[in-house]
């Protein structure tokens, strides 16, 4: 049991604390920066993807955004529980994802991906309350090539007119950090979009808070006022 002290030794006790925090608050954005400034790499070579809808390749992931965050989910043959679960590791991440909806409004698409096939994704995506998030699944090396053909990952493109750019990888415990909306762009190469970021010249950017919305305004006439 730590020690029992006074209201004013414990409120010192914090504000150093705090100090400290705020250095790691600051060393994050920092970071985050420097994450916006790693070069690109040119996806060559073309993806297929089943999903609801039918096949699409990668740029059909984007489903119109120029961002795209492309978790894969480990729930395929040989996982525990299969067919009835998947990875736990991986249901925690997903339950932890914040309203998808935030992250449209910064032009950003988030899905999962997995070799399992639609009717065991559909299942199971619907016993854990997860039918609001796109799932699609893999039909080629895609996993393999962007280094998680098994277990799991977390990888990063950003679109440019025709051409899909990897900006971003991510795997093991730094995924357990990772989950609401500010974790997520902070990931991405136009990061949040407000003016207080160190981000590259051109990138988007506006006061913060000035975007956010209740998750069912965006594009309403709420969000236009």
């Amino acid at each position: 049991m730590p020690a029992v002290v006074s209201a004013d030794e414990w409120d010192a006790a914090r504000q150093e604390l705090l100090r400290k925090e705020k250095e790691h608050t600051r060393a994050k954005d920092a970071l985050a920066a420097e994450r916006r400034r790693l070069p690109w790499v040119r996806v060559e070579k073309q993806y297929a993807f089943e999903g609801p809808e039918g096949q699409v390749g990668l740029p059909g992931l984007f489903d119109g955004r120029r961002q795209l965050i492309v978790y894969r989910h480990f729930f395929e043959p040989g996982v525990a529980d299969w067919p009835k679960g998947g990875c736990s590791g991986c249901a925690m991440f997903t339950d932890n994802l914040g309203h998808l909806a935030h992250l449209n409004a910064r032009d950003t698409t988030f899905v999962l991906v997995s070799p399992a096939p639609q009717d065991d994704v559909k299942r199971y995506r619907h016993r854990m309350g997860w039918d609001e998030v796109p799932w699609y699944t893999t039909r080629d090396d895609f996993s393999k090539d962007f280094g998680v053909d098994e277990y799991f990952g977390l990888n990063v493109f950003i679109r440019d007119g025709d051409e899909v750019y990897r900006t971003y990888f991510t795997n093991a415990r730094s995924a357990e950090q990772i989950g609401n909306v500010w974790s997520l762009l902070d990931l991405t190469p136009l990061g949040r979009q407000e003016d207080w970021e160190d981000s590259p010249e051109g990138c988007p950017q506006e006061a913060p808070y000035q975007w956010w919305r209740r998750h069912d305004e965006y594009g309403t006439p709420v969000d236009a006022g």
